[in-house]
């Protein structure tokens, strides 16, 4: 039986390739990483409060009951090295303005025309992060992270109601990892009632060439099962070079060490992505913003959906932060988890 979650699926079967960057690329981007910390949580960054990080991922929660920060806490840091099409260091201007990746984006598409659009890292050491699929925030014609949050344009596609708008989007992810247990890639291509597939690690410069708007997807556990929540972990918390190891990590909170990451279990993931376009109509419409949806328009057309619907709902005074609005539209558009899970990786040290 089909479901909701099974119209997320990506243009295309997700492509793998090697070498993604070059090895000196590669020493460029994590030398940058490691200069320009400490980085924050990637929850920090994106989510005001717990009810909007159950909108971006999958799944509700029962009604009456309060998420916390603490439910959702996970050591996975996040930094920009591109945003608003403009990369943010000059010394990995190449790696942003990738023909090669332009080349892999347009040929997944069919397209003519591509444009890098952002560029972003995560690091992480230990963790616990399966379990947690979701769709990355999409863009719609007027509506970007530039001016909107991410679980807003998560939902904007869960109800599928702004599919004239939405931007087509291409990704190029590659990871650094030599851990080994876990730390893989498991996504549902064929949507979320079907078996998901995984990339698995090691992985050092594999690359996938996706659409991840369109696809759930997930990091693997990763690390040894007793580092994957490091004790005094918070909302605030830092990660950084570690100053006493040229090639190590660390993640504070408050200014105290709460965990040392050595560089064997350091996983660094590089995601650049590029807005697409058929051809030049498309591409014309875009650029030309006489074909915008604004703010105002996208929860006119939700609220008037979910009457339609028969929910009944007081409208928000401030839609973008009202909990309960947020916790409706999650109950009425979101999918809900994958029916199927692949088994976790095994740690040797728990083995019996």
């Amino acid at each position: 039986m089909s479901s909701k979650g099974d119209l997320f699926r990506p243009v295309a079967e997700p492509q793998i390739i090697e070498g993604a960057y070059t090895d000196d690329q590669y020493g460029r981007l994590l030398g940058l990483v490691r200069d320009n910390g400490p980085w924050s949580l990637i929850l920090s960054q994106h989510f005001k409060s717990p009810d909007e990080v159950i909108a971006t991922t999958s799944g509700t929660i029962p009604e009456g009951f309060t998420p916390t920060w603490d439910m959702f806490l996970s050591p996975v840091f996040r930094g920009y090295l591109a945003r608003g099409y403009t990369c943010l260091y000059p010394e990995i201007e190449d790696c942003f303005y990738n023909p090669k990746f332009l080349d892999l984006v347009r040929g997944y598409w069919g397209a003519q025309y591509a444009r890098p659009e952002n560029m972003l890292f995560n690091i992480q050491g230990p963790c616990q992060d399966a379990g947690t699929p979701h769709v990355d925030g999409t863009n719609f014609r007027g509506i970007s992270q530039n001016n909107t949050p991410i679980w807003l344009m998560n939902m904007m596609v869960k109800s599928g109601l702004f599919k004239h708008w939405q931007m087509k989007k291409a990704q190029v992810i590659a990871w650094y990892y030599k851990g080994q247990i876990g730390g893989g890639f498991t996504y549902w291509p064929d949507g979320l009632s079907s078996a998901p597939k995984q990339i698995n690690a090691p992985m050092w410069g594999r690359a996938v060439v996706v659409e991840n708007e369109m696809m759930y997807h997930t990091a693997q556990s990763c690390g040894p099962t007793s580092m994957r929540r490091p004790e005094g972990l918070a909302i605030h918390s830092l990660m950084s070079a570690d100053p006493e190891d040229p090639n190590g990590w660390q993640i504070t909170t408050d200014g105290k060490v709460i965990q040392k990451i050595p560089a064997q279990e350091f996983r660094f993931l590089v995601h650049w992505g590029a807005d697409i376009f058929m051809d030049y109509e498309e591409l014309k419409t875009t650029l030309d913003h006489n074909d915008d949806i604004s703010h105002e328009q996208v929860f006119d057309m939700l609220i008037a959906d979910l009457r339609a619907r028969g929910e009944m709902f007081e409208v928000p005074s401030d839609p973008f932060t009202d909990k309960a609005f947020i916790q409706l539209l999650t109950r009425v558009y979101d999918p809900g988890k994958p029916a199927i899970f692949p088994p976790e990786p095994v740690d040797p040290s728990l083995a019996a």
